[in-house]
């Protein structure tokens, strides 16, 4: 028998080495052993997924790579939570997410990177796609209770709909039960900062960082 520290090695290389037999053979070890799940996601799956985004900021992976690691790290993190409540499994999770393209903006390559980032790294991420409308966002994430929503503008001519969404949810009276974070190619940080967002990400990894601050402040009541 595997000891905890080999089993979530095992899960960090399956990760890294897109192994998804290792990946099945190290969940049900995990299960096996007792491991705690967040554990094994974290410090296991998680550890495997950083190593991935490391290599695609480096350009040593691609798209292809990291669709592929998160849905081995779907697959196992199915197999380590199958006999969880649904309560419990919640308790799995980073944080909810909602993320979209903005309103009238049809690019979404680097939103799918990004979800695939924050999916693979332990975040529930629902996908409302790309050009969706502001008032639609803001219903969706009432009706999902999210904590987070994301919004990318790939173009200067759809950046305002990033400060729509902040605008419809003050109106809403809503604005402090989410956390917004916003990217894309010409957003800066000091647009994100001047709309009252919370947070800026350039890329993937840096969404999956600036989520879990986020989540961190949620926690804290920040």
């Amino acid at each position: 028998m595997s000891t905890k520290e080999e089993v979530l090695a095992k899960l960090k290389e399956c990760i890294e080495e897109l192994d998804e037999d290792l990946a099945d053979e190290a969940a049900h070890e995990a299960v096996e052993l007792g491991i705690d799940p967040i554990t094994a996601i974290s410090e296991g799956l998680g550890a495997g997924m950083q190593t991935q985004s490391d290599l695609f900021d480096e350009g040593e992976a691609f798209v292809p790579q990291l669709v592929v690691a998160a849905e081995i790290f779907e697959s196992a993190i199915g197999i380590i939570t199958a006999d969880l409540s649904e309560a419990d499994k919640a308790g799995t999770t980073l944080g909810k997410i909602l993320i979209c393209t903005v309103e009238s903006d049809i690019h979404d390559i680097g939103k799918n990177i990004v979800k695939t980032m924050l999916s693979a790294s332990g975040f529930e991420v629902y996908d409302m796609g790309r050009d969706a409308a502001t008032a639609d966002v803001v219903a969706k994430a009432k009706e999902l209770d999210v904590d987070i929503i994301a919004g990318a503008a790939l173009m200067t001519t759809t950046m305002p709909a990033q400060r729509d969404i902040i605008t419809l949810l003050k109106e809403e009276g809503i604005r402090d039960q989410f956390k917004c974070m916003f990217g894309g190619a010409p957003v800066s940080p000091e647009w994100v900062e001047s709309i009252g967002a919370d947070a800026y990400a350039e890329n993937a990894a840096e969404a999956v960082a600036k989520a879990k601050e986020l989540m961190e402040q949620i926690r804290a009541g920040a």
